[in-house]
């Protein structure tokens, strides 16, 4: 699995909303925030605004802020926002995949994989970035050294 640019800032973009202010915060201002290129954070805005993550205010005393409480958005949420699925297929979601022969069982794998992805990306909250806390899921995936290594 990879993490698109797309995906990792709009993660970081939505917890420093969750972690800030309960008043809109400027695109300018989140963008410094999350160390997030504000013209590539725009076409996220939009994204997440279309998913009903954030709502936007313009205006004086204008900007971002989150649609729903933290603790209701999960990592999740964020990425299909603005990246779809979370695991597919050579542009197709790994149930709906069949092969023959020697790699007839290969669909079981893909959606093994999906059920692992989402098992910590929709326990994740923003809430849980903010308070700088992950679930034990994550806690206890991480505790192995070998999952920081790359093989």
């Amino acid at each position: 699995m990879r993490i698109s640019a797309k995906a990792d800032y709009a993660v970081r973009a939505a917890a420093e909303l969750a972690g800030g202010e309960e008043a809109p915060m400027p695109a300018e201002a989140l963008a410094r925030a999350a160390g997030v290129p504000h013209r590539f954070l725009e076409g996220i805005l939009s994204d997440l605004r279309r998913d009903g993550i954030v709502t936007s205010r313009r205006g004086a005393g204008g900007g971002h802020q989150l649609a729903r409480p933290a603790e209701e958005v999960t990592l999740a949420d964020v990425i299909r926002a603005v990246d779809g699925p979370l695991v597919f297929v050579r542009d197709e979601r790994p149930g709906e995949i069949a092969y023959q022969g020697a790699a007839a069982a290969l669909p079981q794998v893909w959606v093994a994989l999906r059920a692992n992805v989402r098992a910590v990306l929709e326990q994740v909250t923003l809430a849980d970035l903010a308070a700088g806390e992950v679930p034990s899921i994550v806690r206890e995936l991480t505790a192995d050294e070998d999952a920081w290594r790359s093989p």
